[in-house]
C-alpha cells in the first residue's frame, strides 16, 4: 500500500493536498468520455433535471443555448464514473484516516465552459452539510477530493484556497447568496479576517488528485481559457459520523449500490423521487 503520509500531514496542516498523478491518462481518456457522455444527456434535456438524488443542472448561455454547469450522483447509471468513485485507490488514501468503512455524500462531476456563469463565491462546504446532526465530528471525518480531467488552474477558472483557513471552523460566511454564479468578493475574505493575498491557486494536471477540508474556505473564477475545463468532485466520510450517503466501502471493499437509493442531500428523495423538471 502507498505511504500517504506526507498528504494527510500536509492535509491536516493546510487544510488541503494534492496527490500528483493520482489516475492515468489512458483512465482519464475513459473518464472524459464519460463525462462528455453524461454532458450530452444534460443538453438533450435542454434544462435542470432531477431523478432521485441524480440532478442536471443546466442554465441558459447568453445565446439561449443550455449550459450543463453541474450533475450529481451519475454513477447510478454511468459504469466509469461508479467504478472510479470506487477505485482501491481511494480506499488505500484513506484506509489509516478514516477506516474502511466509507459512505459518500458527494458524486459531482463539474464542466465550466469559457466565459460562462461558472464562478463559485468564497464558501466553506460546511455551509452544506445539513442537517447538522447528521454530519459529526465533520472537520476530521469528512474529505473532499477533486480529480481534474482537464488542466486545472488559474487559466481554466480552477480553484483559490486559503492556506490554514480550515482551522478556525465554521466561520460563518456570508450565505445570503447562491455560491454558483456568484464572483468571489474580497470583501467576504476581509470580514473574516483574512487577506485577499494569501489565496493560492489549485494547479492540477489531468489524472492530479485535490483533496479539502469542508471546512476550507475556496472558490473559483472565469474560465478564460478557450476549451470546457471538467473536474470530478466525490466526497467521503468515515460512516460511522454520518447518517446520510450512499456507501462507497465497507471493510475496504466496493460497496454496490442498494436497491433503494439512500437519503444524501435531497429532501423530497421520497415524497418525489420520480423523474421530472424542478419549478
Amino acid at each position: 500500500m502507498p505511504d500517504f503520509d506526507d498528504v494527510h500531514e500536509h492535509y491536516r496542516r493546510e487544510g488541503y493536498a494534492i496527490v500528483r498523478g493520482f489516475f492515468s491518462s489512458e483512465e482519464i481518456a475513459d473518464l472524459g468520455a464519460a463525462f462528455d457522455q453524461v454532458h450530452a444527456e444534460g443538453i438533450a434535456h435542454g434544462r435542470s433535471f432531477r431523478h432521485g438524488n441524480l440532478f442536471y443542472n443546466v442554465t441558459s448561455g447568453a445565446d439561449g443555448t443550455p449550459v450543463v454547469r453541474m450533475a450529481q450522483w451519475p454513477s447510478y447509471h454511468q459504469a466509469v464514473l461508479n467504478r472510479v468513485r470506487q477505485d482501491p485507490r481511494f480506499a488505500a488514501l484513506f484506509a489509516n484516516w478514516l477506516g474502511g468503512d466509507l459512505k459518500q455524500i458527494i458524486n459531482q462531476l463539474h464542466w465550466k465552459a469559457p466565459g460562462s456563469l461558472g464562478d463559485f463565491a468564497w464558501h466553506q462546504d460546511s455551509r452544506f452539510r445539513r442537517p447538522v446532526e447528521a454530519y459529526r465530528h465533520l472537520g476530521t471525518s469528512y474529505v473532499q477530493t477533486g480529480l481534474a480531467i482537464d488542466p486545472h488552474n488559474r487559466e481554466t477558472g480552477g480553484m483559490r484556497f486559503i492556506p490554514g483557513s480550515h482551522l478556525r471552523g465554521d466561520l460563518g460566511l456570508d450565505t445570503s447568496m447562491d455560491v454558483l454564479g456568484n464572483a468571489m468578493s474580497d470583501a467576504v475574505l476581509e470580514e473574516a479576517g483574512f487577506s485577499p493575498g494569501s489565496a493560492i491557486d489549485l494547479d492540477l494536471a489531468p489524472g492530479d488528485l485535490a483533496l479539502w477540508s469542508p471546512y476550507l474556505v475556496h472558490g473559483s473564477g472565469e474560465n478564460r481559457s478557450t476549451h470546457r475545463r471538467r473536474f470530478y468532485i466525490n466526497g467521503y466520510v468515515r460512516a460511522e459520523d454520518c447518517d446520510r450517503g450512499e456507501w462507497a466501502f465497507r471493510d475496504g471493499q466496493p460497496t454496490p449500490f442498494a436497491d433503494e437509493p439512500a437519503l444524501v442531500h435531497y429532501e423530497a428523495l421520497r415524497e418525489r423521487g420520480e423523474p421530472h423538471y424542478p419549478d
